[in-house]
Parts: structure tokens; sequence; C-alpha cells
């Protein structure tokens, strides 16, 4: 099974390629609420593409995860090291639903940003 700091460090702190950890951690229907805004598996990796272009890595911290069957929830702080040496960190609340194999299917989160530039605001929507 999947979870939320295993995907993010996949997806945001190595040169794996992008189709191997989204197969790895992801289903093929994924969906994706980010703050109100609805993204398939397409923008969804879209999104991916865009911070891996603008982030050179990520802390992430748990505070509070919860499985129950193929429900998942989580809050973690993320903290975002820029490329142009830019620090953002975020709060960000998850509630996800989870296939047998333990890949996410479905994932709503809403980020508070705690730190960084007015710009980064938007950085779980950027593209």
């Amino acid at each position: 099974m999947t979870d939320i700091c295993s995907a993010l460090h996949d997806l945001l702190n190595t040169d794996e390629d992008l189709e191997a950890v989204a197969r790895r951690h992801f289903a093929e229907d994924y969906k994706q609420r980010t703050n109100g805004s609805w993204d398939d598996r397409a923008g969804f990796l879209e999104h991916i593409r865009h911070l891996r272009s603008v982030v050179q890595s990520v802390e992430i911290e748990v505070l509070d995860e919860f499985v129950s069957g193929t429900r998942y929830a989580d809050r973690h702080v993320v903290t975002v090291f820029k490329n142009d040496g830019s620090v953002t960190k975020q709060e960000v609340y998850v509630f996800a639903q989870l296939d047998s194999a333990g890949k996410f299917t479905t994932l709503e989160e809403v980020t508070l940003m705690l730190t960084g530039d007015a710009d980064d605001r938007d950085l779980g929507n950027a593209k």
C-alpha cells in the first residue's frame, strides 16, 4: 500500500521516470482535487512535471495519518526547496481512496501556506 510520504518522495526527490512512479502509487483512473480544482491523471502528471522543473527537493513531515480499509487520510507539512533558492512550507490535509492494490484512486487535498512568497500560495495547482 502506498502513502503520501512515499508518493511525494518518489515524485519530487528522485529522477525516476515519472510514469513508473505514477504506476507504483496511482491507479490508471486517478483523479485529484486540490483546493477545489479537479485534475485527471494526465493533469496531475502535468502538474508534477512542472513541479519537477522548479523544485530541487521536498521534505515531508507526516503529522497525522489514518488508514481504514480503502480510506486514507493524513495531515502533513511539506517544505519545498525551489531551484531559485527560495523555500516554501505548506500544511496539507488529505482525504483519499485506495484501490485493492493499495494505489491512490482519488485524492482530495487542501493546502495552507505557512511560509513562502505570495506567488507560492497556488503551488499545489501550478502547471
